[in-house]
């Protein structure tokens, strides 16, 4: 741990706004910087390696740029069955991913990086967790799936669904040690890592 009087300079390296507004419940001073990376996976990648290996590169590209702060880097990669399920971008494309997912278990792999920037030259400035939801879906008619999304239109979302807006109604059961993970930044594990990284909550 790096002992440290002040909070360092905090970085989200992401442009989500579920990212920065899960980040401001630690009440902390940060800012967004989005990172300019290739967020495709590679070909015959496992869904965890791509989420782990994203988390890093955001991080990793935005703590090269800023040297002396801590980074915060993250990805989620949802999967059915194995196979990874992207951000659905259109309706089509959302309809037929609920379609396929419904009255079924769907993985989300969210993984975490923290990149200690002030630490660069030690060994482990960069602190990985991947962290594991299990999320069971309603069998729902077409109907209601169609309405759903015009409501809300979470095309930007992989799995097609905001579980912290109208689309938890889609949700049968959430299984996960990190409730925050499935909406993208996974609270818990991040808070173990900036205690590691000698961040003080609560102002002691």
């Amino acid at each position: 741990m790096i002992p440290t009087s002040s909070t360092p300079r905090l970085i989200l390296a992401s442009s989500s706004p579920y990212r920065r507004a899960l980040l401001e419940r630690l009440r902390l001073p940060f800012e967004v910087m989005a990172p300019d990376i290739d967020e495709s996976a590679l070909p015959g990648e496992a869904p965890e390696t791509t989420a782990l290996r994203l988390a890093r590169a955001k991080a990793g590209a935005v703590a090269g740029a800023m040297p002396g702060s801590i980074v915060i880097g993250s990805d989620q990669v949802a999967t059915l069955d194995g196979e990874q399920i992207g951000k659905p971008g259109n309706h089509a494309n959302a309809l037929a991913q609920l379609r396929k997912m419904r009255g079924r278990r769907v993985v989300f792999h969210t993984a975490l990086c923290l990149w200690d920037a002030r630490a660069a030259a030690l060994t482990g400035a960069a602190q990985l967790e991947n962290v594991r939801t299990h999320v069971t879906l309603r069998d729902l008619p077409d109907a209601e799936l169609d309405a759903y999304l015009r409501i809300e239109q979470p095309y930007d979302c992989a799995g097609s669904a905001k579980n912290e807006g109208l689309g938890i109604a889609l949700i049968e059961k959430i299984e996960s040690d990190d409730p925050t993970a499935l909406t993208g930044l996974p609270l818990i594990a991040l808070t173990g890592m900036l205690r590691r990284a000698g961040v003080r909550f609560f102002g002691v």
